[in-house]
């Protein structure tokens, strides 16, 4: 990081190559599975490649990196809403269906169908969070940084935002039981293919810290 900062091409190459999948899935979650996602992640690396001499540490370079997706993103479905106003609404309101059981390919891309809709359902502002926290698994100071919003106020929003959801994606959700507890309802995101993460929420809705 302090060499790309110091203007090595090398070492912002390197740091495209770490962190090039995990901004990949953060984008594609964030739109909804958009065909433009690959063309985001060029546009989110040009521009840290342009800011990459101001950054001076105060955060970890990764939510640094992601305030910049953020931002992208943003600018993106702004245009996008301006295009084809009603193309979230109408699918938000298409049924979700079943997911079939099985680890197959067809299961897994239906599986991500299912967690993209319910994603798009939610507001541009929920949805990140969501993301962040429970796709990426970021910490709440550090979704805070990102979002510029009080720690308190992500932890609200992050709640309202999970009980959205929970009805959205029974489908995915798995009952635990145990001999000396209450059931728990396990939410299981499956990132496209980069690698998995998981989000749980507790039966009564409760969020984990």
């Amino acid at each position: 990081m302090t060499q790309a900062a110091a203007g090595s091409r090398e070492a912002f190459d390197e740091l495209v190559r770490r962190y090039r999948r995990p901004v990949y899935n953060l984008v594609r979650a964030l739109t909804g599975g958009d065909d433009d996602a690959e063309d985001l992640v060029q546009d989110v690396f040009v521009r840290a490649f342009r800011a990459i001499d101001g950054f001076r540490g105060d955060s970890a370079f990764k939510s640094w990196l992601y305030r910049i997706a953020v931002n992208v993103v943003h600018t993106h479905l702004q245009r996008r809403r301006a295009r084809e106003p009603f193309s979230a609404a109408r699918m938000s309101d298409a049924p979700l269906g079943d997911v079939p059981d099985g680890d197959d390919l067809e299961a897994a891309v239906l599986r991500r169908q299912v967690i993209d809709r319910a994603l798009a359902s939610l507001p541009e502002q929920l949805r990140v969070l969501v993301v962040l926290r429970d796709v990426h698994g970021l910490k709440y100071d550090e979704i805070a940084k990102i979002v510029k919003r009080p720690r308190g106020t992500v932890e609200s929003r992050l709640y309202r935002a999970r009980q959205q959801l929970r009805p959205m994606l029974e489908s995915l959700v798995t009952v635990k039981r145990s001999a000396d507890g209450p059931a728990e309802s396990e939410m299981t995101c499956e990132a496209s293919p980069g690698g998995p993460a998981q989000a749980r929420v507790s039966r009564n809705g409760e969020h984990e810290t």
